[in-house]
């Protein structure tokens, strides 16, 4: 299974979670994007459940020596959320990591200005939370996603993706009242591997993903 691009993706995930809408299985909705791959996939889902959409972005943190190998993930203001098996057989601590960190960090708060354009971020409380990314490989910064959505006390949270890991949907179901993964290749790899079309978005792009969207005041 393949998807054609992430705005298929999305229209398919929709699909699946307006059966569960049309249950009364998520009440007081409100969508949240992980951006930048995630806006695509979760302006779609917005639009089909007729629910507010907003982002929270998540930062990846990098191996020092390998940006794109991840031992760990960090969202809004709050602590870096390690892999500690990762930091462990990379020989590398988190005193180690702290420049990572604090760059990752400044890039959060960049793009959360960008985004919000000084909007607030929505109020999630009592609501159910559905935070929409476009693929899970490790699960990483969707877990640091998850964790800073249920400091703010939403009525439930639900994680919805097209495509994953089966690592990364066992790693998470204890993070999120449900995950919802419409594909789970046991050969998994990449997210990249699993879309016909996966261009890197831009901020622009994310821009566009939300223009259009009715968000909740803060």
């Amino acid at each position: 299974m393949q998807f054609r691009d992430r705005k298929q993706a999305g229209r398919e995930l929709a699909a699946r979670l307006r059966t569960l809408q049309d249950k009364g299985a998520l009440p007081h909705a409100v969508v949240l994007a992980l951006p930048r791959g995630g806006a695509t996939v979760a302006r779609e889902v917005a639009h089909a459940l007729d629910a507010p959409l907003d982002v929270l972005v998540v930062r990846k943190i990098g191996a020092p020596f390998q940006e794109e190998l991840g031992v760990g993930a960090i969202a809004g203001d709050d602590p870096p959320l390690f892999d500690e098996r990762a930091l462990d057989r990379l020989g590398l601590s988190e005193a180690a990591l702290a420049e990572t960190v604090d760059r990752e960090r400044e890039e959060v708060r960049r793009r959360e200005r960008r985004y919000r354009r000084g909007r607030p971020p929505a109020d999630l409380r009592g609501r159910t939370v559905i935070v929409v990314d476009d693929g899970l490989a490790t699960g990483a910064t969707a877990r640091a996603a998850l964790r800073r959505v249920r400091r703010e006390a939403p009525e439930q949270v639900v994680l919805a993706v097209p495509v994953c890991s089966p690592e990364a949907a066992e790693l998470l179901r204890d993070e999120a009242d449900e995950v919802i993964c419409l594909h789970k290749p046991e050969q998994f790899m990449a997210v990249g591997l699993w879309y016909e079309n996966f261009d890197q978005l831009t901020d622009d792009e994310v821009l566009d993903a939300l223009h259009g969207s009715h968000t909740l005041p803060g």
